[in-house]
């Protein structure tokens, strides 16, 4: 089966679902339908979402999964949220959760092991806290 395309070869506007068949009892029904948001995530947002899921949204996996840092793996995250409607904000950040040490040592652990930039690492260390920490 092929891949459903959204967007118009022609025009490049939005497409419609207009026909659902059956394929064991061959019924069709015909109308206007709403294809489910997660569809009209792009294809590098669509493998990302796989990849998060599969590794239970487990931020540090999905780092060794595809080979990126931590705030790579929460931009494409908050990409994903935006795209789907939501406020990135409206997730819980981890960077907030009140264990700042496991916070640090795990941003520390990623600079040594070179999955961060310096660069990156201050940006990591540096994120807003909430005045629970």
């Amino acid at each position: 089966m092929r891949p459903i395309i959204l967007k118009c070869p022609s025009c490049d506007g939005n497409l419609t679902i207009a026909r659902l068949d059956c394929p064991d009892c061959k019924i069709s029904i015909e109308g206007e339908f709403t294809p489910p948001a997660l569809l009209k995530l792009s294809g590098a947002q669509i493998d990302f979402v796989e990849v998060f899921i599969k590794n239970r949204g487990v931020i540090r996996e999905v780092e060794r999964e595809l080979g990126v840092s931590y705030p790579t793996v929460r931009a494409r995250l908050d990409e994903v949220i935006a795209a789907l409607g939501y406020s990135a904000r409206s997730a819980p950040d981890v960077s907030t959760s009140g264990d700042r040490g496991s916070r640090r040592r795990s941003v520390l652990a990623d600079l040594k092991d070179g999955k961060l930039t310096p660069d990156e690492a201050l940006a990591a260390l540096n994120e807003p806290r909430t005045k629970d920490d």
